[in-house]
């Protein structure tokens, strides 16, 4: 399907009359590039991807639509809602992914945010802090090593963290995972 026989334009007297249900939402260009979440067959989360990648994956028959965002895709002679969540058919072994310790790694993982005040900051004004300093037996490890704006670093210091740094901030960082762009 090309993009001139698929439009995401206003419905057509006899698209309406197909809809299940008597709900409508508008839909524009940028319907197509809304975030699906994919579910591997196990109903495990393993990509996020465009709604107009994962309406080509139901079409084919990789996947089945488990919820949809409201929005309709039009074509000549139907209306397909427009998935917000989609499982893979057959389960696909996705490798478990390791990511480098890195500055850039850290950073993406904290959002840019400093993990004891919880401002956003561009990368240059944030530096990275062992939670347990390295003079304390802290390794550089994912666990330990948070973003961090250079005042809230200067006065943690060598110390543990003050639990009045800590409250605007996440410091659960174990649960982080990097997406799986390719399946």
């Amino acid at each position: 399907m090309n993009g001139s026989m698929l439009r995401s334009h206003g419905p057509t007297p006899a698209a309406v009359g197909m809809h299940r249900e008597g709900t409508h939402r508008e839909g524009n260009g940028h319907a197509l590039h809304a975030p699906v979440l994919v579910l591997n067959a196990s109903y495990e989360p393993i990509n996020v991807c465009a709604a107009r990648r994962a309406i080509v994956l139901v079409l084919k028959g990789v996947a089945m639509t488990e919820e949809e965002n409201g929005h309709f895709l039009h074509a000549a002679r139907l209306a397909i809602r427009v998935p917000s969540v989609i499982r893979l058919l057959e389960y696909r072994r996705i490798p478990h992914q390791t990511r480098a310790l890195s500055r850039k790694n850290i950073l993406l993982r904290d959002r840019n945010t400093c993990q004891y005040c919880a401002e956003v900051l561009p990368s240059s004004e944030l530096t990275l802090d062992h939670v347990v300093p390295r003079s304390r037996g802290g390794a550089s490890t994912w666990e330990n090593l948070v973003a961090c704006c250079h005042s809230c670093n200067r006065q943690k210091g060598n110390q543990f963290p003050d639990v009045r740094m800590t409250s605007g901030a996440s410091t659960s960082f174990t649960s982080f995972e990097f997406p799986v762009s390719s399946f």
